[in-house]
Formats: C-alpha cells, sequence, structure tokens
C-alpha cells in the first residue's frame, strides 16, 4: 500500500488513542466521536492486514504495529502541519511540485486536471495560504508552498518507513532503500555493501541515485533519498544533517599509460600540463588547490571540469592530462595499464568519505542492517 493513500483523519485517531491511552480520550482529542474512531481503526487495520488494538473489557490496549507505527505518523502530522488535509491533496501537490505544472501533475497522479486544481486550492485553504503562482504557461510554487512541498515528502517518507517497519512485523522482509552515491562510493565501497545486505536480506530492492553533493543533498532534505555515501562536506552545511564519518582517502595523481611524468615529476611539471577536475567547491578541487598552493606558485590551467570517472578515464587516454582521484576511482584501469600513477599526492592531502542523512532522520530496522552492512565493508577494505 502507498502512504499517500491513507486517511489522514483515521491516522491521527490511531495515534491519538495509543497516546491517550483510551478511545474516549483519543476521539476528544481529534474531535471525532467515538463510533468515528472506532471505525476509523478498524478501516486502518483491514488496509494494514493486521490488528492495532487489542480489544479488552477495559478497553484497547496497542498491539506492537501500533506502537511501531504511531511515532511515524504523529512525525508526518507535525511535518503536515493541519488535520484538515486529505491524502488526496497530500498526492496532487506533491505531484505538481514534482512535475511544475498541472496538465503533467494530473497525468502523474491519475486524475482529470480539474480535480487536481480543485485539490491543490483546497489545500491552499486548508493552510491559510497561497501554494503556487502563474508564470506565463507554467508556475512557480510560492516560498511556503516549496516549504510544504519539502514537509509533505517528509511526511510520506515518514509514512512509509511506518509501511515497513509493519511489514518486519508480518515477517515480510521486504521494501525499497534508496541511496544516493556520490562518486567515490560507486567504485568499491557500495558494491561490497549492497552485496552483503542482499545475501541477508534478497527481498528488499536497493535504489542508487547517483550524483554529486549538490545533485542529491536536495532529494535527501525531501526524504527522496534515505542516505547519501561520499566525501563529507564542511560541518556547516547545515544542522539538519548528520555526517558519519567511515574512512579517510588519500588520492593519487593519474595520467594516460606513457605519460611523459610516468617516470617522476618537480612541482613545475605539474604546472606544465592541463587538469581535469571536479567543479569549484567539490572536496576533491579543494584538495588539489591547497596541493599545488603548498608548493608554491601559480595554479595550472584547468581547462576540463568534470566529475564522471568514466569521460575522465577516456579524456586521459586522448591526451596528456593530469587529474587527482582515488585508486579506487580508476583500479581495474590502472590494473590493466591502461592509465598510470603518477604519485601521491604531496603533503597532507585527504578526504573524510562517509555517511550523510537528515538528523531527524530514524532509520526502519532494515535501513539500520544496511548501514551496518557499509561500515563493515569500509572497515574491510580501507582499514
Amino acid at each position: 500500500m502507498a502512504p499517500d493513500q491513507f486517511n489522514i483523519r483515521h491516522l491521527a485517531a490511531m495515534a491519538a488513542v495509543v497516546e491517550q491511552g483510551s478511545v474516549s480520550l483519543g476521539a476528544r482529542a481529534v474531535n471525532l466521536t467515538q463510533p468515528a474512531v472506532t471505525q476509523g481503526i478498524a478501516k486502518l487495520e483491514a488496509q494494514l492486514g493486521l490488528p492495532l488494538f487489542e480489544r479488552l473489557p477495559g478497553g484497547m490496549a496497542p498491539t506492537e504495529a501500533a506502537l511501531a507505527l504511531a511515532p511515524r505518523v504523529d512525525a508526518a502530522l507535525r511535518l503536515i502541519g493541519s488535520r484538515r488535509v486529505t491524502a488526496a491533496q497530500i498526492r496532487a501537490f506533491v505531484a505538481l511540485a514534482r512535475a511544475g505544472s498541472y496538465p503533467a501533475a494530473a497525468a502523474e497522479a491519475g486524475v482529470t486536471e480539474p480535480s487536481l486544481h480543485r485539490a491543490v486550492g483546497d489545500l491552499g485553504l486548508a493552510m491559510g495560504y497561497r501554494l503556487a503562482d502563474r508564470r506565463g504557461r507554467g508556475l512557480a510554487l510560492t516560498r511556503q508552498g516549496a516549504l510544504l512541498a519539502r514537509r509533505l515528502r517528509l511526511a510520506l517518507a515518514e509514512l512509509r518507513s511506518g509501511l515497513e517497519d509493519i511489514a518486519v512485523l508480518r515477517g515480510q522482509e521486504s521494501g525499497r532503500i534508496v541511496v544516493g552515491a556520490m562518486p567515490l562510493s560507486r567504485a568499491r565501497l557500495l558494491p561490497a555493501a549492497i552485496a552483503r545486505f542482499r545475501a541477508e536480506y534478497p527481498q528488499v530492492d536497493i535504489s542508487v541515485h547517483e550524483g554529486s553533493h549538490a545533485e542529491l543533498v536536495g532529494p535527501l532534505r525531501d526524504g527522496e533519498v534515505d542516505m547519501m555515501i561520499g566525501a563529507l562536506r564542511d560541518p556547516s552545511i547545515g544542522q539538519d544533517l548528520t555526517q558519519t564519518p567511515l574512512f579517510e582517502d588519500r588520492p593519487i595523481i593519474i595520467g594516460r599509460a606513457g605519460h611523459p611524468l610516468t617516470g617522476g615529476w618537480t612541482p613545475d611539471d605539474l604546472r606544465r600540463f592541463p587538469w581535469i577536475l571536479p567543479p569549484e567547491g567539490a572536496p576533491l578541487r579543494q584538495l588539489w588547490q591547497r596541493m599545488l598552493e603548498a608548493m608554491g606558485g601559480e595554479l595550472p590551467a584547468v581547462p576540463i571540469e568534470c566529475g564522471s570517472v568514466m569521460t575522465i578515464r577516456q579524456l586521459l587516454l586522448g591526451g596528456d592530462y593530469l587529474t587527482l582521484l582515488s585508486v579506487d576511482q580508476l583500479a581495474l584501469e590502472l590494473d590493466v595499464g591502461i592509465v598510470a600513477g603518477i604519485g601521491s599526492a604531496p603533503g597532507s592531502v585527504s578526504r573524510t568519505i562517509g555517511i550523510t542523512t537528515r538528523t531527524d532522520w530514524r532509520p526502519t530496522r532494515l535501513q539500520g542492517r544496511f548501514l551496518d552492512a557499509v561500515e563493515t565493508e569500509a572497515g574491510k577494505i580501507y582499514s
């Protein structure tokens, strides 16, 4: 079942009964009648396929499933910000925020365009502010609308995690883990971690989203990516993100096989050849700059900015370029001799590789097991 198919008021009623300890107090907390709460919980149980409460002579006692789901529901309700919001409105607005137009969003959500217009309009009324402005033939979310879209995506991520928690209780080790893979993690660490995890949990799907830090941090903050693996950034990136170090990587200087510098080089030699490097601001670019500045003199030319290891490899083969990369990233090419290690980067040149997650993220059991697999493989490979 998709997380945006739930009745929000039924979820709120269930969480309130768990918190208050009785149907009557729970009903009062969500402004519903006791029969409405009881009926809503029954519908939730039918949707989930397992009981949320034990019916006892003295009332209703929450089951393990309710105790697992309630904190996720509470977090989702705080993010949604209003109990007047419906699941249909959430589906409509999240689709609109993703698609950028009403026709495309209606097609994505599987509803008519007038229905989507109405749902988004009703959501704006429920929240008390305008969500989007027309811009020519398109539209742009208002500042408040963009913030709400992020909160709703995070709310859906919480409910999705709640469903996965319940699936584990039902003995179903299934679900999907979404990993944001920055360049260094793709060569050895992430494949090894996935293989280890899948050997134990073959029913769990892994979705790998490749990209730079700049490309992945937005989806991470929106709850569309569970974790990012790669070079860590300065802690000032934001208090909403937590960075966990795994190991230190020391990149080396690499060129084509037969490069003029394979027999040795001086600092002046490194300035005579063109470089291929990631864009300004990337950790590897900053390490390169510090390395050259420590040797004195002007920085050499960087005629090609590129973060794709595959593209860098092909460019190296076609000229006397130099680059700075981890051995892992071109291990196969180094082993077969189509590129060559020019030498270790001089000085204290290293970068910390680790896992980045949202600070308020609470991993499911399976997500926690995947994190364990990543940490285990990092210890094996880089110890």
